[in-house]
């Protein structure tokens, strides 16, 4: 959940990091902590406090539960990329913050009030990419785990160093790294706090491809999988997360249920109507 930037500088927190108003003539909100634009159908969400290596302040937690509401509230938009601006992805949590907390009950808070934000992005019904460079790190990785994809660049560092900090990962860490790795290796990254390379952590499968430009190849892999079936992709997404933690039989059922609504999609019939007229499908979601 953090690690230790030097020059983080906490933000104050707030109660209201709902988004500035839309420029004048459309487009998309501005926020304090983050940039959302777009590229085509895909959005793209950049962690913009390089300052502070994009130290997760909670005035930024605030502001990407409020970013991913405004992305997947967008019919137009078939994909997210998160990225971070300046030297590195995101460096973990704002430690400065935590310093300040005085008993048990605050760091619980914080810590579900972390796990909200990523199960949020966790449960976007569109296809996710984190693309990572120079420290992915605590939070900043748990925020990645949550990404249906990961792409790290050469010079990517990830870990989850909070045990040497007298922590432990607090935004899902403990739990989603196991579930992607394996429990053998997400303990010795947990337990050792080292931080690897992209390419070992491409071939722990913590990351789908290691590229020169990260965020180049997470657009590609974002755009590519745009061009499915949004209903198609949101049924798919859900089928592998519900059937996660059940049996294979529990995990079938799962899949026969959703495969069955997913039949009676238009976007189904168009796909396949597309298929046999031997024609590009035009998807609208529905």
């Amino acid at each position: 959940m953090v690690d230790a930037p030097e020059d983080a500088h906490p933000h104050d927190p707030t109660p209201d990091a709902t988004p500035d108003d839309a420029h004048e003539g459309g487009g998309l909100p501005t926020f304090e902590t983050l940039r959302l634009d777009a590229d085509g159908d895909v959005a793209v969400l950049t962690l913009d406090r390089p300052e502070a290596r994009n130290a997760l302040a909670q005035r930024t937690l605030l502001e990407i539960a409020a970013a991913l509401q405004v992305v997947e509230s967008d019919a137009t938009v078939r994909a997210l990329v998160l990225r971070g601006d300046g030297p590195a992805f995101c460096a973990g949590a704002d430690l400065a913050e935590f310093a300040e907390m005085g008993d048990a009950f605050a760091g619980r808070e914080a810590s579900l009030a972390g796990q909200d934000v990523v199960n949020a992005l966790a449960a976007m019904p569109i296809p996710t990419v984190a693309a990572l460079h120079g420290a992915a790190l605590g939070g900043g990785l748990e925020l990645a785990l949550a990404c249906d994809l990961r792409v790290a660049a050469e010079d990517a560092r990830l870990g989850l160093p909070e045990t040497r900090l007298g922590l432990i990962p607090g935004y899902g860490g403990t739990q989603r790294l196991p579930r992607l790795i394996g429990e053998a290796r997400a303990l010795d990254l947990i337990l050792t706090g080292r931080r690897i390379d992209a390419q070992e952590a491409l071939a722990m499968g913590l990351v789908t491809r290691v590229a020169a430009d990260a965020t180049a190849a997470a657009l590609e892999l974002a755009h590519g999988a745009a061009e499915g079936a949004p209903v198609a992709l949101g049924l798919a997404k859900e089928a592998l997360l519900r059937g996660r933690d059940g049996t294979l039989a529990q995990g079938l059922e799962t899949e026969a249920d959703l495969f069955a609504l997913a039949t009676t999609s238009e976007d189904a019939r168009e796909g396949i109507a597309a298929f046999l007229e031997k024609r590009a499908p035009t998807f609208e979601g529905r």
